[in-house]
């Protein structure tokens, strides 16, 4: 999941890309995999619609001039193989499963400005 809780969205920021059910055996994530295909995700990976109507990858794009956002990258791992999703999951739903089965989770932030 990589979210931008510095958006301007009245608390909820931005999910900039969520993929889930990334199966536990793949090592990385090829470049590239963040086209609305989805076509190099590691085999049985699920992309889920963010908050730009698109399931593909959307980069950070902060105002110019204001100060530079948080861009947080969290892979989680779950206590289970694949996560029970129906086909039109939110992210806030989707959020809510993966806090239910997670067992662990690591966070990158990083920041970026214009």
């Amino acid at each position: 999941m990589v979210h931008d809780p510095d958006a301007v969205t009245g608390g909820a920021g931005i999910w900039h890309w969520v993929i889930v059910d990334i199966p536990a055996f793949a090592d990385a994530i090829e470049q590239g995999a963040g086209t609305n295909d989805g076509a190099v995700l590691p085999a049985g990976s699920k992309r889920i619609r963010i908050d730009y109507e698109q399931t593909g990858w959307d980069g950070p794009c902060p105002p110019k001039c204001k100060p530079a956002h948080r861009y947080n990258f969290t892979p989680y791992t779950l206590g289970v193989d694949k996560l029970d999703l129906p086909p039109d999951a939110t992210v806030s739903h989707v959020g809510f499963v993966i806090n239910l089965r997670s067992i662990g989770k690591a966070t990158l932030s990083t920041t970026y400005g214009r």
